[in-house]
C-alpha cells in the first residue's frame, strides 16, 4: 500500500511541450488516494511562484472527493437537504430561482473547488449589466444582486464546512450599496402630521402609534398577543410573525433568532397599551375577526389612505421603520442598542443602513471632543501663562 501523502506534498516537472506543471496534494478521497491542485507555467520560476501562492490558499486544508463536484450540483443539494426545511415556502421559492436563473446559467458548471473571487464578481457585474444569460434585456437592481450574493455565500460557506473548498470566494465580494433615496424617513414636522391624522381613526390609532414609538417589522406588529406584553416591565417581547404563504396568512416565528427579542416600551406606548381593550388574544385583531390577527395587507392599505388623506409622502411601511431608527439615531441612541431593538442580526447591518445617520453622529462626536480640547487646551495655555507670571515675581 502507497504511503499516504500529507497535505502540502507536491512536485514540479518539465513536460514534453515546454510547459512546467506543478502539483500539490490538497486532501484525500475515502480510499486514501491523494487530491492534487495543477498548476501550469511557461517558466520554473513563474511556476514557483504559483505553486506557492497554492500552498498558502491550501494551508491546513484537507478537501474530499466532493471538492470536484459541479457548482449547479452542490447547489441543489444545498437547496433540497439543508435549505428546504428551514425556510419559509416564499423564502425558498426566491432562493431557487436566484440560483436557476441567475448563478447556474453564469457559473454552475464549474467545478465547485475551482470558483475564485473573481468569477463570482464577474457574475454580478454581468447581472447588473445584462440581467441574465437567457434574457438579455435588463441588468438587476442592486438590492436585487444582494440578494442572489447572500445565497451564494451561504452556500459556498457550508461547502467550507463541508472541506469542498479551502476558502469562501465569496467572502469581501464588494457590492454597491443601494442609494439612501430608497429610504423615505418621516422628518418631526411629517411625523406630527401623520400622528395627528392617524388620531382621527380611533380603530388604527393605536397601531400605527405603536409602530412609530418600536420600529416593528409589519408582520411583526401584526402578530402581537397580549400574552407577548409585560405590564409590570413595560416590556415586549417579539416573537413571532405574521405573513401570506402560497396566498394563505400564516403565523409563524422570525426569521433569525436576532428577531425574536424584548423591547422595553417608552411610557406613551406603555400608556396606549394599558388603556387598550382586550377582546382578543391578539393586542391588534383583525377587525370583527377578532380571533385573527391583524393582515398586513389591510395596514398597508390604510397607511396609503392616511398619508393621502393627510398631504404626506407616499411612503411603504417599512420605511415608518426607517422613520423611528432615524430619529432614535439622531436623538442619541447608541448603534449597538438600536441593533437590539430592530432585531438585526449583525450591527453592521445598522449601520450600513443608516451610514448617513451615523455620519452626522461621527461629526457631531468629533465636535464635542473639539469642545472639549478647545477647553482644555485653554485651560492649560492659562495655567502656564499663570506660572510664568508667579515665576517672574
Amino acid at each position: 500500500m502507497s504511503k499516504r501523502r500529507t497535505n502540502g506534498d507536491g512536485m514540479i516537472r518539465k513536460l514534453s511541450c515546454g510547459t512546467w506543471e506543478g502539483r500539490i496534494v490538497v486532501g484525500h478521497k475515502q480510499n486514501g488516494s491523494s487530491i492534487f491542485r495543477y498548476v501550469y507555467a511557461k517558466t520554473q520560476k513563474e511556476l514557483k511562484q504559483k505553486l506557492k501562492k497554492q500552498l498558502d490558499d491550501f494551508k491546513n486544508v484537507n478537501l474530499t472527493e466532493d471538492s470536484n463536484m459541479l457548482l449547479s450540483d452542490w447547489l441543489d443539494i444545498w437547496l433540497k437537504k439543508h435549505m428546504k426545511n428551514t425556510l419559509r415556502t416564499n423564502t425558498y421559492k426566491s432562493y431557487n430561482l436566484y440560483v436557476k436563473s441567475y448563478i447556474n446559467p453564469y457559473i454552475g458548471e464549474r467545478k465547485i473547488s475551482s470558483i475564485t473571487a473573481k468569477d463570482v464578481q464577474d457574475l454580478y457585474g454581468f447581472l447588473k449589466t445584462e440581467g441574465s444569460i437567457k434574457h438579455k434585456d435588463k441588468g438587476l437592481s442592486d438590492s436585487t444582486i444582494k440578494r442572489i450574493h447572500n445565497v451564494l455565500h451561504k452556500a459556498l460557506k457550508m461547502a467550507v464546512e463541508n472541506n469542498m473548498l479551502p476558502h469562501n470566494p465569496s467572502d469581501g465580494i464588494r457590492l454597491k450599496k443601494s442609494a439612501n433615496s430608497e429610504m423615505k424617513v418621516l422628518n418631526d414636522k411629517e411625523i406630527q402630521i401623520f400622528i395627528k391624522e392617524v388620531k382621527k381613526d380611533e380603530y388604527w390609532r393605536d397601531f400605527f402609534c405603536i409602530e412609530l414609538a418600536t420600529g416593528l417589522r409589519l408582520g411583526e406588529i401584526c402578530g402581537l398577543k397580549w400574552e407577548d406584553y409585560d405590564e409590570s416591565e413595560g416590556k415586549l417581547s417579539v416573537i413571532r410573525t405574521v405573513y401570506y404563504e402560497s396566498g394563505k396568512l400564516s403565523v409563524g416565528e422570525p426569521k433569525t433568532e436576532q428577531g425574536k427579542r424584548q423591547i422595553i416600551l417608552p411610557k406613551a406606548a406603555q400608556e396606549i397599551l394599558q388603556s387598550r381593550k382586550k377582546i382578543s388574544e391578539w393586542i391588534f385583531p383583525y377587525y370583527d375577526k377578532t380571533e385573527e390577527p391583524m393582515h398586513p395587507s389591510s395596514a398597508y392599505r390604510r397607511l396609503k389612505q392616511i398619508l393621502k388623506s393627510a398631504d404626506l409622502p407616499d411612503i411603504r411601511f417599512h420605511d415608518l421603520r426607517h422613520t423611528f431608527a432615524t430619529h432614535a439615531l439622531a436623538n442619541g441612541v447608541d448603534v449597538k442598542t438600536l441593533s437590539e431593538i430592530l432585531g438585526h442580526s449583525k450591527t453592521s447591518f445598522t449601520l450600513d443602513t443608516y451610514t448617513h445617520i451615523t455620519d452626522d453622529m461621527k461629526k457631531r462626536a468629533s465636535q464635542l471632543v473639539e469642545n472639549i480640547m478647545t477647553d482644555a487646551l485653554g485651560k492649560e495655555i492659562l495655567l502656564c501663562q499663570n506660572e510664568k507670571t508667579a515665576a517672574d515675581f
